[in-house]
């Protein structure tokens, strides 16, 4: 009788790949995590309890076929597994690295509610597709037929990648706008490389290009090129800007030299560390935390994205305030792990009141407490009167979130629909905006969120795409 291959959650612990020392991982943008060896995956991929109700695919937004993918890794028939994989995911290897897993597929496994430890369901997910990569198992999008149409994608973000790569699956003509020199939008420049090394992302834009997408780089849509302008090119177009206008902060001083924008900052550390490029305002030190006293404002992963780079650029201390206490962060635990490892100081429960000197060289920070739940059932943090203190800053950076831009007056299209938070209007799960041919996903929908929610509204859409191009060449042939 065949011995079986998986419940060996009983016998075999969670063991997580090798991640670097960080005394070794803070002077570098490496990822941190080394890959797991074939033996290692087979043997974390055979602890799934292959329960009946499979929670970890019901939290994913992808509904990706994970014990099926984890039952053939364990199994040795790994070209199979990224099949699987790749079926309901345009991006595993990205998945697998960025995604918080430990708040979607591993927060919810049934083992870890047991006591056992979670199955890696991301580090296995990065090996399958990362072997995949290694053995040429991945090919460039060759569609059985052609078709006539064609469909423009205004942003080259995750959720407009994930639209492009299926639109040409299905033979659909694609134009991919951006405003960026590189694709990837988020993935190329506002993640770090030692979360997301960059060739990753590269390697996913050639195959898209080789598969047939055309990709228009350094367009602004309104100046280069109207709205109307690409409506009018194409049969269907999607608008996949995602949300790039960071919250502000106020308070005296708001205004000093020092204070910057996360995505100002992100971006310049990716160009510089990842790519080479010349940065004036890296190398004049404007966004460049070397030799400074950095203070980041914030809980979310943008946040720990900031505080680990400006590690990682040879600030002399990296401190992080945020409002609420650490259970109520945002961010990614693990996430915040790796921060305190490398060397971040948070200081919970605190938030800026002002800050002073031009140049900043210090906030004006007050100490809060959790009162009554909000409207969202989280407790409101209160100011604790009198309890201010000036914490040095030569560079504080804020990552306080980000907010859509105002496309209808940016592109001169009033009738593009927005909702009182910005973002389009538009139908769930299909896209379909009030205007004819006109379709949105993503953050410029839901507001910022995760890479996979940008993935799945990307797949989803383009089964409505479809569906309204096929309507229109029936109405047509009759």
């Amino acid at each position: 009788m065949a011995k079986q291959p998986m419940l060996k959650f009983v016998s075999v612990g969670r063991e997580m790949p090798v991640k670097r020392e960080a005394a070794e991982r803070r002077t570098d943008f490496d990822e941190i995590y080394a890959e797991y060896a074939d033996a290692k995956a087979k043997e974390q991929a055979a602890r799934c309890s292959q329960c009946g109700v499979p929670y970890c695919q019901s939290h994913c937004p992808l509904h990706n076929n994970i014990p099926d993918w984890l039952r053939l890794t364990a199994t040795g028939r790994l070209q199979e597994a990224y099949e699987v994989s790749q079926a309901t995911n345009t991006f595993p290897e990205i998945c697998g690295r960025i995604c918080p897993q430990d708040r979607l597929c591993e927060g919810n496994c049934v083992i870890e509610q047991s006591g056992h430890g979670t199955v890696t369901i991301g580090s296995v997910e990065k090996y399958i597709t990362d072997t995949a990569w290694e053995e040429g198992w991945v090919k460039p999008v060759t569609p059985a037929q052609e078709r006539s149409e064609s469909v423009g994608i205004i942003g080259a973000g995750p959720g407009g990648l994930a639209a492009a790569d299926m639109l040409r699956r299905a033979g659909v003509q694609v134009t991919v706008y951006d405003r960026y020199d590189r694709s990837g939008g988020l993935l190329t420049y506002g993640i770090p490389g030692f979360k997301l090394e960059k060739d990753i992302v590269m390697r996913r834009n050639k195959q898209l290009e080789e598969g047939g997408v055309r990709f228009v780089m350094n367009c602004n849509v309104g100046e280069d090129l109207s709205f109307e302008e690409i409506r009018a090119q194409h049969d269907a177009v999607i608008i996949a800007t995602g949300v790039y206008k960071s919250r502000d902060l106020g308070g005296p001083g708001a205004g000093a030299k020092g204070i910057v924008k996360a995505i100002d900052y992100l971006t310049a550390s990716n160009r510089a560390s990842n790519f080479g490029d010349s940065v004036p305002e890296f190398e004049s030190g404007e966004l460049n935390a070397k030799g400074k006293k950095v203070v980041v404002i914030g809980g979310g992963d943008t946040a720990m994205d900031c505080v680990r780079t400006a590690i990682r650029q040879g600030a002399t201390s990296v401190k992080c305030l945020y409002r609420r206490d650490r259970a109520n962060m945002p961010g990614s635990q693990r996430e915040t792990q790796n921060a305190e490892e490398e060397g971040v100081v948070f200081e919970w429960l605190t938030a800026p009141k002002g800050f002073k000197g031009e140049p900043v060289n210090a906030v004006v920070v007050e100490k809060m407490r959790l009162g009554a739940p909000d409207a969202t059932g989280r407790q409101r943090p209160e100011v604790i009167e009198g309890s201010d203190y000036d914490e040095p800053a030569d560079l504080v950076i804020k990552a306080l979130g980000f907010e859509p831009e105002e496309l209808p007056t940016l592109w001169g299209c009033p009738e593009l629909e927005v909702t009182r938070w910005g973002t389009i209007k538009a139908e769930f799960t299909s896209g379909r905006t009030a205007l004819p041919g006109v379709y949105a996903i993503g953050d410029i929908v839901r507001g910022a969120s995760l890479v996979v929610w940008a993935i799945r509204d990307g797949r989803d859409c383009v089964e409505a795409v479809l569906q309204d191009l096929n309507s229109k060449g029936a109405v047509a042939a009759e």
